[in-house]
């Protein structure tokens, strides 16, 4: 029995070591996340990035913040008050959610973002690379809401536009357009909310380091009409675009309408829809940036060039003297099946000869720091 019981007894001490170091560990500088609605306290980061939330519920079980696909048990005090701490997140911007009893609702202390399919909470831990999208004192250009009605999808449908300081100021410059499109389960409001691609754009340009341009940021979701609901509802993007956005864009604003003045980029499932749209249209585009994805490409020795994307990449030349920049970004810990079909593409591209230009944001997955970090990669390489 006494072995047993020291053994007991040291296991216990080493837990309870364990868990107090845990605690002690945590740096206890916890500042209000900088995308709290006015006002309000939590949640707060601290500078190990950890993200503490709080929020009142005194008739709940369980309540559990989750962030990063982990999920936190909070803690309730007297007043009912649930409070929980995460591990330290990577920089940037990150969607969570509190689980309250097992329903998964937002965080009443913060603004709220449209990703995974719904309005939800957001927090940022700062990155120090912050600078690059940080508000500064140069000349801001214009975000506006664009609503429009589509024949196609037989509904109204809204692309947010930007446009450049010098826009305003210079009324009678036309300017180079980008096309730039969002992720699965999201839409047309995140690269402006989420990506900051108007500060981005704004500091860039103010710098010298990028063309003045317009960014038309449009929905990927859009359907054909289906009265009768049966089946799966048929993608239109493709055509949406190309037939009623971008002539809308060049008659409604300043644009130089020639290809050689228009770029696509999108991320993730943008990424796929943009690659297909730009080497379906190359008459139209002469920029492609692919952030953290291209078109599912799963293995250069499993697809024939002649037959892929009705072999868009069979003709490396004519690629090549096609576009003016075919770019590619992810981050260092996306996991599969972006590092996979990523490789394999950029490999096809080298059997073929054809030129490209790779970036890996460091220390980030498939999230909008990696985004933010390859537009401000890709943006500078336009219209020169």
């Amino acid at each position: 029995m006494k072995p047993v019981l020291i053994l007991t007894l040291a296991f216990l001490f080493m837990t309870s070591s364990f868990t107090s170091g845990q605690t002690s560990s945590v740096v206890e500088d916890f500042k209000p996340s900088s995308v709290n609605q006015p006002g309000k306290q939590y949640p707060m980061v601290n500078s190990e990035g950890r993200v503490r939330a709080q929020i009142s519920a005194p008739n709940a079980n369980l309540v559990q913040l989750d962030i990063g696909g982990v999920k936190y048990d909070m803690v309730k005090d007297e007043n009912g008050v649930w409070t929980g701490t995460s591990a330290p997140q990577d920089d940037g911007f990150h969607y969570y959610q509190l689980n309250v009893d097992g329903a998964s609702v937002p965080d009443p202390g913060t603004k709220y973002y449209y990703g995974a399919g719904r309005w939800g909470s957001g927090i940022e831990i700062p990155a120090h690379d912050q600078e690059f999208y940080a508000y500064k004192d140069v000349p801001h250009g214009t975000v506006n809401e664009h609503i429009y009605y589509s024949k196609l999808t037989e509904s109204f449908r809204r692309a947010f536009v930007y446009t450049p300081a010098e826009y305003r100021t210079n009324p009678g410059k036309r300017f180079p357009v980008l096309y730039l499109q969002h992720g699965s389960f999201e839409d047309e409001t995140g690269w402006s909310s989420q990506g900051h691609v108007n500060l981005i754009l704004d500091n860039l340009i103010a710098e010298g380091n990028a063309e003045p341009m317009i960014i038309v940021m449009e929905n990927g979701y859009a359907y054909k009409p289906n009265p009768s609901g049966q089946g799966r509802p048929m993608s239109v993007f493709e055509d949406v675009l190309i037939t009623e956005v971008i002539p809308m864009i060049d008659t409604e604003y300043r644009t130089l309408s020639d290809r050689e003045y228009r770029a696509i980029a999108g991320l993730s499932m943008g990424a796929n829809q943009t690659m297909r749209i730009t080497m379906n249209n190359l008459d139209k585009f002469s920029h492609y940036g692919g952030f953290s994805g291209t078109s599912n490409y799963p293995s250069s020795d499993k697809i024939d060039t002649k037959t892929f994307l009705n072999g868009a990449f069979d003709n490396g030349d004519e690629v090549n003297e096609k576009l003016d920049v075919l770019w590619l970004g992810m981050g260092t810990k996306e996991g599969e099946p972006f590092p996979g079909s990523i490789g394999a593409f950029k490999e096809m591209l080298e059997k073929q000869g054809i030129e490209y230009v790779y970036y890996e944001s460091p220390e980030t997955g498939h999230e909008w720091q990696t985004w933010r970090r390859s537009l401000y990669q890709y943006a500078p390489l336009l219209f020169k």
